[in-house]
């Protein structure tokens, strides 16, 4: 299964495709949206939108997942960031394809085993399961990965119940 992961963000949006069966997770392509905050909003949501379609065009992912708000600084970024969620679901809706939603302490127990762990654990375990090579453009970036690979745990593990649960129905 192809996944892509989004860690919305209204300056960086970080986005990361794995190639995974639910236990093995190949890197396809990882990075980062960038919005410079001197643009007017909406441009900047525009942008986030026509790269987002891109990568989708180009990767072909067949399901998404994307970060859940743990927390903002103050009220006007928490708007802003539920815009960009806004935009990012727009067009991931359009697609039809299952999205799913992981807060980070689902991510970071899911990808390392403990929910409260740091971010520089997160890219160790990241780079074992990748390759020791994997390179992150961000912790934006790190972060898109571990949610699709979360999200491709999680949907492995979902596929299998389903199918031995329709075989046991037979």
């Amino acid at each position: 299964m192809r996944v892509l992961g989004i860690d919305c963000g209204s300056e960086r949006t970080g986005f990361g495709v794995v190639e995974s069966d639910g236990r093995r997770h190949q890197l396809v392509i990882s990075g980062v949206i960038r919005t410079s905050p001197k643009d007017p909003f909406a441009h900047r949501i525009g942008i986030i939108g026509r790269r987002l379609r891109d990568i989708l065009t180009e990767h072909q992912p067949e399901e998404a997942a994307v970060e859940e708000v743990f927390h903002a600084a103050n009220t006007k970024t928490a708007i802003k960031l539920a815009h960009v969620r806004g935009a990012v679901f727009f067009v991931l809706g359009e697609t039809g394809m299952h999205v799913g939603e992981y807060s980070a302490l689902t991510v970071k127990s899911n990808v390392v085993g403990y929910g409260r762990a740091e971010k520089q654990q997160v890219q160790m375990m990241l780079r074992s399961m990748l390759g020791q090579d994997t390179v992150f453009e961000s912790e934006d970036a790190s972060d898109a990965l571990a949610v699709a690979i979360c999200h491709a745990t999680h949907r492995s593990t979902e596929l299998r119940i389903a199918g031995s649960s329709m075989g046991a129905v037979r």
